[in-house]
C-alpha cells in the first residue's frame, strides 16, 4: 500500500461542486485507489485493496462481473473529469451523504446496465492531516517566502541600472514609464493593509487549488525525496517512475497486468502480455440472467 500512500501524496488537490464545496485528491492503480475528501472543516480518507473492491462490486452491481481492476479503470474513468471540474452531462451523477462517516455515491451507465460505487470514508488521521496539508502548506509558505526575497533583491538591482543610466544622461521617451525606487519595508506595509485581505481570502477553497496546484506537487515531491534520502532507500527507477505519473497527472497509468481469464469474460484471439505502454481496460460483461437473482433481476 506503500505505493498508493505516495501516489495520492503527489495528487494535486481539486475542487469538488457536491451538495457541499469540497476539496479532493485520488490516486487510484490496479492494486486499489486512496482519495482524501474535505470541506475544510474535516478530512475524510479511504484506501482500498482489490479485496475490498471486489466483495464491493459484487454487492453493489450484481449484474457486472469482471476482476477488480475492470472496476478501478472504470472509477478512473469516472472520478478523472469530476476532479478536473470537467462537466460529464449523462455519463456520471455524484452525492454525498455525510453521517458519521462520509459517503460518496457515484451512479453511471456500463455495458448498457447500472454502475453504482460507494466510496465509504472515515475521519483522516491527525497524521494524514499532516502529511497532505500542513507540511505541504508550510513549505509552500516559506517557498513563497523565499520568490518574495529573491524578486526584492532583483527590484533593487534594477534600480541601480536605473540610477546608472540617469547618472550617464539617460532620461525616458515617456514620462508615465517612470518609478520610484523600491522599498521593501514601505511596499510590505501597504501591502498587509490594502492587499492582504483579499490575498488570503480562502474562500470555498477553489483559488487555492486553482492557482497553486503546480506549487503543491513540487513540495510533495521533493518532501518524498527528502524522505528517501533520509531512509537510504529510494529506487533511482521507482522515483523516476513516481515522478512521471506526476508530470503526466493522470489517476491511473500504471502498466496492467495478464487478468485472470473467467467463463463470463470473453478472451481476445491474441491476449497481449504485460506491457509499459497505456493500459488496456477489461472488458465487463452481463452475467446470464437466468442464474441471478440481483437488484436489476
Amino acid at each position: 500500500m506503500e505505493e498508493l500512500e505516495q501516489g495520492l501524496l503527489m495528487q494535486p488537490w481539486a475542487w469538488l461542486q457536491l451538495s457541499e464545496n469540497s476539496l479532493a485528491k485520488a490516486y487510484i492503480t490496479q492494486q486499489g485507489y486512496a482519495l482524501l475528501v474535505s470541506d475544510l472543516q474535516q478530512v475524510w480518507h479511504e484506501q482500498v485493496d482489490t479485496s475490498v473492491v471486489s466483495q464491493r462490486a459484487k454487492e453493489l452491481n450484481k449484474r457486472l462481473t469482471a476482476p477488480p481492476a475492470a472496476f478501478l479503470c472504470r472509477l478512473d474513468e469516472l472520478l478523472r473529469p469530476l476532479l478536473k471540474d470537467i462537466a460529464c452531462p449523462g455519463k456520471a451523477t455524484f452525492s454525498c451523504d455525510r453521517v458519521e462517516t462520509l459517503i460518496l455515491r457515484v451512479r453511471s451507465e456500463l455495458s448498457g446496465l447500472p454502475f453504482y460505487w460507494n466510496f465509504h470514508c472515515t475521519l483522516a488521521t491527525p497524521s494524514l492531516v499532516t502529511q497532505h496539508l500542513i507540511r505541504p502548506l508550510m513549505g509552500m509558505s516559506l517557498a513563497l517566502q523565499c520568490q518574495v526575497r529573491e524578486l526584492a533583491t532583483l527590484l533593487r538591482m534594477k534600480d541601480l541600472e536605473i540610477q546608472d543610466y540617469q547618472e550617464s544622461g539617460a532620461l525616458l521617451s515617456r514620462d508615465r514609464l517612470k518609478t520610484e525606487p523600491f522599498e521593501e519595508k514601505s511596499f510590505l506595509e501597504q501591502f498587509m493593509v490594502e492587499k492582504l485581505p483579499e490575498a488570503c481570502s480562502v474562500g470555498d477553497g477553489r483559488p487555492f487549488v486553482t492557482n497553486l496546484q503546480s506549487l503543491y506537487m513540487a513540495v510533495t515531491r521533493q518532501e518524498i525525496l527528502v524522505g528517501q534520502e533520509h531512509q537510504g532507500t529510494g529506487d533511482p527507477q521507482t522515483s523516476s517512475s513516481t515522478s512521471s505519473q506526476d508530470a503526466n497527472g493522470q489517476l491511473l497509468n500504471q502498466p496492467e497486468e495478464p487478468v485472470s481469464s473467467a467463463p463470463s469474460l470473453p478472451v481476445p484471439e491474441k491476449e497481449p502480455t504485460v506491457t509499459s505502454g497505456p493500459m488496456q481496460r477489461p472488458q465487463l460483461l452481463k452475467a446470464k440472467r437466468k442464474k441471478l437473482r440481483g437488484l436489476f433481476s
